[in-house]
């Protein structure tokens, strides 16, 4: 029977989004109309549903939604032109890359090109460089995600022991690295672990709280988790439309407090998408 306190994502995301729609309005009274472009590469039926998530979101909040659907034949020139256009378009603040794009495409080099403080993933290695120093720029949108999750909840972090499983570029690296930056929502003692670490279970047994990251479904079983710890599922996979998380569900057995299977970090990851997107938006247009 589950004992653990659930970590919902839902109101954590609309604490962020109200906020982003008063400064969305701000702007609007300023004459700045946000604008949030997208770019979807062929003909993906989950990329495509996506895309269209992300507008219904954008009209909601305020944005505008530029929108390039290019064919899966589509070049890397060709695609690399609609970025450009994007970047030199001063009415664009923000632009999101769906991924993944088609195998003959370059993804990285195409992210590359696009202009840093566009990047609404947070994912251009300038913005990650920028993460690694400290310095302000669009932060990839699951590691954000998971402190603001952590912060609303009211599970304290500074000083304690966190411990990553997963070291992916998207969440496992930069995670670690917000939550070990010194300010109050984080200044945690971060260890990083992985599936290459074969006595892994000794570092999320003894953590405060563990932060499964690894895309590997059900590698997280209640052994593996201290009693009373805080357990947030961040990694999952899907077979067709079915999720699989990273945490058995049977953890909350165990954990003290613990994302809910469905609805934990995913809806905060959307939420900090167009919280940088408005981030941008402010920067280009300094009142």
């Amino acid at each position: 029977m589950s004992t653990a306190r659930l970590l919902p994502g839902a109101p954590v995301a609309e604490s962020v989004l109200d906020d982003v729609r008063d400064r969305v309005a701000r702007l609007q009274d300023r004459g700045v109309q946000p604008s949030l472009a997208t770019i979807l590469v062929g003909d993906d039926d989950a990329s495509a549903g996506y895309i269209r998530i992300k507008q219904k979101q954008a009209a909601e909040l305020g944005f505008s939604s530029p929108h390039q659907h290019l064919s899966g034949d589509v070049t890397q020139a060709g695609l690399l032109k609609v970025i450009a256009d994007f970047n030199d378009d001063k009415n664009v603040h923000g632009v999101l890359i769906q991924y993944p794009i088609p195998a003959h495409l370059d993804y990285d080099a195409a992210l590359q090109t696009l202009d840093p403080d566009k990047d609404v993933d947070g994912m251009h290695p300038l913005n990650m460089g920028r993460l690694a120093v400290g310095l302000p720029g669009p932060l990839p949108c699951t590691p954000a995600g998971i402190e603001a999750l952590l912060a609303f909840h009211g599970i304290e972090i500074a000083g304690r022991e966190v411990v990553i499983l997963g070291r992916g570029a998207t969440l496992g690296r930069p995670l670690a690295m917000l939550l070990a930056q010194k300010r109050p929502t984080a200044n945690a003692a971060v260890t990083v672990v992985h599936t290459g670490v074969k006595d892994w279970p000794r570092y999320t047994q003894r953590a405060d709280v563990l932060i499964a990251a690894a895309g590997v479904p059900g590698i997280v079983k209640p052994e593996h988790v201290k009693p009373g710890s805080v357990v947030i599922g961040a990694g999952v996979r899907y077979e067709g439309r079915r999720l699989l998380p990273d945490v058995e569900e049977s953890c909350a057995e165990v954990a003290g407090a613990i994302t809910p299977r469905v609805g934990g970090v995913g809806p905060t990851t959307v939420a900090m998408l167009f919280r940088n997107a408005v981030n941008a938006a402010e920067r280009a247009n300094p009142a």
